[in-house]
């Protein structure tokens, strides 16, 4: 049997609420409404395009911040 570093009495638990965080990026790119335009355009590319990249931006944040929030203290 493989034993862990963790104790036996603290059992992990994901059930953190932070983790709803991780919902935020995957809901706005399922939204056509948001980028089937092409006006506005930033820097001569359409919406579709630099919203994707937000989208990047976004889940990389959201990830950063529920990581940071939910990592164990040693």
């Amino acid at each position: 049997m493989l034993t862990t570093p963790e104790s036996p009495e603290k059992g992990r638990s994901d059930r953190s609420p932070w983790n709803w965080l991780l919902i935020v990026p995957i809901i706005p790119p399922l939204l056509p409404f948001l980028y089937n335009a092409e006006d506005p355009r930033l820097f001569g590319f359409p919406r579709f395009y630099w919203l994707q990249f937000a989208f990047i931006a976004v889940g990389v944040t959201c990830t950063a911040v529920v990581y940071r929030m939910t990592r164990r203290r040693r």
